[in-house]
């Protein structure tokens, strides 16, 4: 990369999109994202409080993070924090072929009571971090665990990776001011490559792997959220004196909730008769709420008749 990129795109193509990158001559591999108006979409479905807004945020960065690690185009990428006596009961965020949702599930009288910021503890407490792959052309599931440690959800994603999948790992997330555009950068480093999920001598403390975690360490929260700045630009700044970067394709990234009339009435059909009458309300109707966008779905035994 001899010179820096002239960015002639729109601000509006920097932003819900995630590129992937290579650093062949270190042994590294990464991701950027940027989201804009997909945090809106997410967010506009339910009256989030800025601290809960903003953590919300961070997931879905970090979830379109993983997922765009995804080899098989139809696999699904979930991050789930559950936790026991924080603010925030339940997280949830998946990624599927470039559809991203979420939502948070808290307390809203104990999130008055705490400071302005709250910190990740106030937030989750003491919980864990559960980020699940899924295949869909092998069908294979594959789940890491860990606790959710650290002073950041980036902190908690790189003990993620040490202890669930030992990879050395770089997580930075960002939220700018507004609230409306949130970025990240994962980068990783497999010194001795990889067959397939399994990664050979990885070492930690690798040289190659303190030049290129150094040179990442370098990105700013603005360049990370900054709509006029693309994505390759911020590689470029990044990685310059590198010998080779190798940029993958973009993956446009848009809100994507899989709820439906249709859905909603199949997966109801497979229950027993005498189970959906239990379920039926003062109304003669059933009810089922999509807790990713707020949206009630009405259904009346009469829609499940063939």
């Amino acid at each position: 990369m001899a010179s820096e990129p002239v960015s002639h795109a729109a601000s509006a193509a920097n932003v819900d999109v995630a590129i992937g990158f290579a650093l062949p001559g270190r042994h590294a591999r990464g991701r950027l994202v940027r989201l804009g108006p997909v945090l809106d979409e997410v967010l506009s479905a339910h009256a989030y409080p800025a601290p809960i807004a903003r953590i919300l945020s961070e997931a879905l960065t970090l979830t379109a993070l993983l997922g765009a690690m995804l080899k098989d185009a139809g696999g699904q990428l979930t991050l789930q924090a559950q936790t026991e006596a924080g603010i925030i009961d339940l997280l949830v965020a998946d990624y599927r072929n470039g559809e991203l949702r979420g939502y948070v599930r808290f307390d809203a009288e104990r999130l008055a009571e705490t400071a302005v910021l709250p910190s990740l503890v106030d937030l989750f407490g003491k919980g864990y971090l559960a980020v699940t792959f899924d295949q869909a052309v092998s069908n294979e599931r594959y789940q890491g665990i860990v606790p959710l440690e650290g002073e950041s959800l980036a902190e908690a994603a790189q003990h993620f990776f040490s202890q669930s999948e030992q990879i050395p790992s770089l997580v930075r997330l960002a939220v700018d001011d507004t609230g409306h555009v949130a970025g990240g950068i994962l980068l990783q480093h497999l010194p001795e490559g990889e067959e397939g999920r399994e990664r050979l001598h990885t070492r930690l403390d690798h040289p190659e792997w303190d030049h290129v975690r150094i040179l990442a360490e370098t990105v700013r929260e603005g360049e990370l959220t900054d709509r006029a700045l693309s994505l390759e630009t911020l590689l470029w700044r990044l990685f310059h004196d590198e010998e080779e970067v190798r940029v993958l394709a973009a993956q446009p990234l848009v809100r994507g909730c899989r709820c439906s009339a249709e859905h909603i009435r199949s997966v109801i059909s497979r229950f027993a008769p005498e189970e959906r009458a239990e379920m039926i309300d003062t109304e003669g109707v059933i009810r089922v709420d999509c807790e990713f966008c707020s949206r009630s779905f009405p259904i009346r035994l009469s829609d499940l008749e063939v």
